[in-house]
């Protein structure tokens, strides 16, 4: 079994802003995949469960609490689950680099995510895998916090599509092929700037 979160703050205000990406990416790749969310009150999160041609079970997980808080809903499906951290993936935004470009890692410090800080506190290990999606960096004079909180300007939502379908992609052969198979496909395969 593997679980898949992704990020985001609850509310019609956050729904289509930077930090949200993760959020955004999951429930493209439910509609993708043709299955419904149900939601489930005891872990405040939209949960679905998907299971692949190849018999390998997976749950697309929601969180509906705000980004600091993640761990809780992360830490409660980990445990019922028994997930392991190379069966587990977090898809969330980073600021590390440019729109369009994504990468998948395992491990690693939340570098000042506070949904990523959240998740490793309750899971007690930085040992699971992550899908990061680029965000780009603000302006000097823009507080980070702020800038994430902004909406996509018009020129960057032209290209989200294609940055949803990547990722959506990423998740699907992440599930098949777990983790090391999917570091080298993906993270050779880099967008944005050609970084």
């Amino acid at each position: 079994m593997k679980l898949v979160v992704g990020l985001g703050n609850p509310g019609r205000r956050y729904l289509s802003t930077r930090h949200n990406i993760g959020a955004t990416v999951i429930r493209a790749y439910v509609k993708e995949q043709q299955i419904n969310f149900k939601y489930v009150f005891w872990q405040k999160a939209f949960i679905a469960t998907i299971k692949k041609d190849e018999g390998i079970g997976g749950i697309i997980a929601l969180p509906l609490v705000y980004m600091n808080l993640s761990g809780t809903v992360v830490s409660r499906l980990v445990k019922k689950n028994r997930i392991n951290g190379r069966d587990l993936l977090i898809v969330h935004d980073d600021m590390d680099f440019p729109l369009g470009r994504i990468q998948v890692k395992l491990g690693g410090s939340s570098a000042g995510h506070n949904g990523i800080e959240s998740i490793i506190n309750y899971l007690g290990t930085e040992e699971f895998c992550r899908l990061r999606i680029g965000i780009g960096r603000p302006t000097p004079k823009t507080e980070p916090a702020d800038y994430v909180l902004s909406p996509f300007t018009t020129q960057e939502q032209q290209r989200l599509g294609e940055v949803i379908e990547h990722a959506c992609f990423a998740i699907d052969f992440w599930l098949k092929e777990g983790i090391d198979k999917t570091m080298a496909m993906i993270n050779k395969r880099r967008e944005g700037n050609n970084e």
